[in-house]
């Protein structure tokens, strides 16, 4: 599966390598590009059409609600994560309003950064796979509260997303052990997580029988 673009806007340098740095440190990502003033970003914007921009409020030449707002003018379908020191209430609905899709607020932790990005991919790949979504999905995408309130008792939405961003970057089905190896889990928390999700009709269990014993369970993205 192709790696997800972002670009990132930033004039202070020692945030822009904070930011670099997190977001090497995730997989299904690729940093194409880079700026520190609105204008220029504007122009490569337009040549490299990222998926995501990890966008900054307070920039020389133009605020970043100003770049947003242009970039909608202009139909650019970028998605966009506002990642700023601006905490107040009127700039976070206006940035909201035109259509940022999350808000991190400096300085945040790692885990925030992670949280943030996987959740945009995991409503990215879904967006763009299937034709028609279901309630869930939908509340899922605008952080519906009853989403989260629907998991049972035990699961938690942030474990969830690292599982089924783990299972959805892998090119081929694999058993709870080894997505556990690969998520750093353990596989009974795993095993839970993915039955979860195939009873929602997110995962598709392929079942693969040996000559003795129970059948090997494969788990896949439908």
């Amino acid at each position: 599966m192709d790696k997800l673009t972002v670009y990132i806007i930033e004039d202070d340098p020692m945030v822009l390598e904070v930011n670099k740095g997190f977001l090497q440190r995730l997989d299904g990502f690729k940093l194409v590009g880079e700026a520190a003033e609105g204008k220029p970003a504007i122009e490569d914007i337009h040549k490299l059409q990222p998926d995501l921009i990890l966008l900054d409020m307070y920039l020389p030449d133009m605020s970043g609600l100003e770049l947003l707002r242009e970039l909608r003018l202009e139909n650019i379908s970028s998605d966009v994560i506002m990642i700023t020191a601006a905490r107040d209430a009127v700039t976070i609905r206006e940035a909201l309003r035109f259509g940022a899709v999350d808000y991190l607020v400096k300085p945040f932790r790692f885990e925030r950064f992670q949280e943030a990005l996987q959740k945009f991919s995991k409503n990215y790949w879904k967006f763009n796979t299937i034709d028609k979504l279901k309630q869930e999905d939908i509340d899922l995408w605008i952080g519906s509260a009853e989403k989260i309130s629907a998991l049972p008792k035990g699961l938690n939405e942030f474990t969830l997303e690292q599982i089924f961003v783990g299972l959805k970057n892998e090119e081929h089905p694999l058993t709870a052990e080894q997505l556990a190896q690969k998520v750093g889990m353990a596989r009974v928390t795993v095993r839970k997580y993915l039955d979860f999700l195939s009873v929602n009709g997110e995962v598709h269990i392929e079942l693969q029988y040996g000559n003795i014993g129970r059948p090997t369970r494969y788990y896949s993205i439908k």
